[in-house]
């Protein structure tokens, strides 16, 4: 049975941009109630008021638990969270040698703790009304690792590592975690990242439909194009040495490393603010 999407109020981290938006204006279209943070306070409000339907925003720094206290109370008009989206990422690339210690900081702390600290924010009110999701957005390179992006690399892992302890864990209460995976999005956040031969970027929406269908369904895990995952099972069925061979034949082994660095200039700056 289809969850109804008009019953659910959901909060989506990292909202104001990228994937977190197109997610929002999609389950605000479908009738959801949504709650957008995101550390751009000032962006997320405007944004929210573009989207209407009722949507409300406030200041969310996904790496300080404090902060999320604060920012449920200022969205607490909503009503109960039965959905919470942890989407707020960052992807500063280069060699981890090369990589500013505050840098690698900021990519664990945004990518990996702001799933933390989110879902301990989050899932206790779950917990008290027996139901609830959690969909936590990755990366095929939390499945799949390429050079000249160790860290994000690693923060991604162990989302997904994270992800299904926290299955485990939560479903005797009925609560479910998905783990969504996009391959090359084109987003600010990809801007000069080059696809692997043979798979096309996908856009914001493309992911937000997915991150919609999974809310709509509950999937343990889906990828964006979903026919990825089949490529990934398979190289992860093979050899090492034979592995390695279709992902320098794909150029999956050098998509971050071949990344534009004037492209991703604007990016990069922001980014690296995090930290």
């Amino acid at each position: 049975m289809k969850n109804d999407l008009s019953t659910l109020t959901v909060v989506v981290t990292g909202g104001a941009r990228g994937i977190g938006r197109a997610t929002a204006e999609r389950l605000v279209a479908a009738g959801a109630r949504v709650a957008i943070g995101d550390r751009d306070a000032e962006l997320a409000r405007s944004v929210a008021t573009e989207i209407g339907g009722g949507t409300v925003a406030g200041a969310l720094d996904v790496t300080d638990a404090a902060s999320w206290r604060s920012f449920l109370a200022e969205v607490a008009s909503i009503g109960p969270i039965d959905v919470l989206v942890n989407n707020a990422g960052i992807m500063p690339l280069g060699s981890l040698l090369k990589e500013p210690d505050e840098v690698t900081q900021a990519i664990v702390d945004v990518n990996l703790h702001g799933v933390i600290h989110g879902t301990k924010a989050v899932v206790p009110g779950m917990l008290e009304r027996g139901r609830g999701h959690v969909v936590n957005v990755s990366s095929a390179v939390g499945r799949l690792a390429v050079a000249d992006g160790a860290t994000y690399s690693a923060s991604k892992f162990a989302v997904v590592g994270f992800s299904e302890a926290m299955r485990s864990e939560l479903a005797p209460h009925h609560i479910d975690v998905s783990l969504v995976l996009p391959t090359v999005v084109t987003t600010e956040l990809s801007a000069g990242v080059p696809a692997a031969r043979g798979v096309k970027p996908v856009s914001a929406d493309d992911v937000a439909a997915v991150i919609e269908g999974v809310i709509r369904k509950p999937r343990a895990e889906t990828w964006v194009p979903r026919w990825s995952q089949t490529i990934m099972k398979s190289a992860n069925l093979m050899p090492r040495v034979l592995r390695e061979a279709l992902t320098r034949s794909m150029h999956a082994d050098s998509v971050l490393a071949d990344a534009d660095p004037a492209a991703r200039a604007a990016y990069e700056e922001r980014a690296r603010k995090q930290g």
